[in-house]
């Protein structure tokens, strides 16, 4: 018998280290050639590990949550026969792989047992708190006729029975106290809702990159936020006559009209679709839109990116868009489909709300958020009109755009999507 180290490999360029997020094994079960170690996840992607050897697992390289460094034990495998492996790199590994066949069979001295302390006198046990008395109901409720069972029940609740409708009899019975529970919970006497046990969840994988992010990106940008309402009755109509008539396309929903809006509007604000390194201080303004699409998935908030959006049509982004969110919530996205996004749009669909602030997706210096629609009573030529109304939100990084730039911006925006048919002219 030998023991074979797996250390964490290269699993891409740049990767120093990846996060522990799930384990398919634990010491003491045999795993298979090719068989799932663990899973892994970079800045980029989540990773499977699978074992090179067959054979016992002996030891993993820690709990789920836990961060790894590229080429240091993930695993130890006690396979059949001898195996080839690289040197230890640490000298906790160099122990590892120097352990000879049998060791685990060696357990170790017992440590030398503590003195025994003088034990002191119990103290005297605390008298028991006196148990409260009940207290007593109303001397009117005694005359009602109701049974010891139900009697207690309504004392619980706080309900006099005088104000409980009996049966024919003048009975009261517990079915009187559920009707009267029914038609009285106005008044407090059904509580809200039962207590649940505190559950702490450990914040790791997705979650955890997520938190880190967002706490870098409000860390380091100047958040400023610009809100414009929109009149997309237009819109709204052209999109229904799209989707009448869209044969096996996709359906159209709001979101590749506005992509479209936003990639004919850039050009004129390249300030917006650019990438701060603000440790190299350098701005870099992007001629393609590679748009990031913030979705939400049962692992939390993920960024797949429509790539080269202004080089497609609106039919091909909302296939696009469809298949891109499909990936990330089935874990399929590709990590090269997950990252160089040059400006990003987060949309809640139907809980879109009135406004939002959105939190730019760092290096970015901006996001846009699409809110609600909605139908209102509009004033229209002194008229009052019915109207589809929808509140556009874009956060912008202060240090590099002003909010003239980011007002006029939506205005441009807000001016193609009020007059749809200028998304299709040239």
């Amino acid at each position: 018998m030998a023991r074979f180290t797996f250390r964490l490999p290269d699993i891409g360029e740049g990767i120093a280290e990846a996060e522990i997020v799930a384990w398919h094994v634990k010491p003491g079960d045999r795993i298979e050639e090719d068989g799932k170690l663990a899973d892994m996840m970079t800045d980029k992607a989540t990773v499977e590990m699978e074992s090179p050897v067959a054979g016992t697992v002996v030891e993993v390289a820690g709990e789920v949550g836990d961060v790894v460094a590229i080429g240091s034990a993930l695993a130890v495998i006690e396979v059949e026969g001898a195996v080839d492996e690289p040197p230890a790199d640490t000298p906790e590994e160099k122990r590892i792989a120097a352990e000879t066949p049998g060791a685990e069979d060696a357990a170790p001295a017992p440590a030398p047992a503590a003195p025994a302390k003088a034990e002191a006198p119990e103290p005297p046990a605390p008298a028991p708190a006196p148990t409260p008395a009940p207290a007593p109901a109303p001397a009117h409720a005694a005359r009602v006729l109701a049974s010891p069972a139900v009697r207690a029940r309504a004392q619980s609740l706080g309900i006099d029975l005088a104000q409980v409708k009996a049966a024919a009899d003048g009975r009261v019975r517990h079915a009187d106290l559920d009707a009267f529970l029914t038609y009285n919970g106005a008044q407090g006497f059904r509580p809200a809702g039962a207590a649940r046990a505190d559950e702490p969840i450990k914040v790791i994988g997705m979650r955890r990159r997520i938190a880190e992010n967002m706490a870098a990106s409000k860390r380091h940008i100047p958040h400023f936020t610009y809100v414009e309402e929109i009149d997309v009755t237009a819109l709204e109509d052209m999109r229904a006559d799209l989707n009448a008539n869209r044969g096996a396309r996709p359906k159209l929903t709001m979101l590749p009209l506005l992509i479209v809006a936003l990639c004919k509007a850039l050009p004129a604000f390249p300030m917006i679709n650019a990438r701060y390194d603000d440790e190299a201080g350098v701005v870099t303004r992007h001629g393609a839109v590679h748009l990031g699409m913030a979705t939400q998935t049962d692992a939390g908030l993920m960024v797949p990116v429509i790539r080269n959006a202004q080089g497609r049509n609106v039919w091909q982004l909302a296939a696009e868009i469809v298949r891109l969110a499909d990936a990330a919530r089935t874990g399929k996205a590709k990590a090269e489909e997950l990252s160089g996004s040059t400006l990003t749009v987060t949309s809640l669909g139907p809980l879109g709300g009135i406004a939002t602030t959105p939190v730019i997706n760092r290096p970015e210096v901006a996001i846009v958020g699409p809110n609600r629609v909605i139908e209102r009573p509009v004033i229209r030529d002194g008229e009052i009109v019915a109207a589809k109304l929808m509140n556009l939100s874009i956060s912008c990084d202060h240090r590099v755009v002003d909010g003239w730039d980011a007002a006029s911006f939506v205005q441009a925006v807000r001016k193609l999507l009020e007059t749809p048919v200028l998304l299709f002219a040239d």
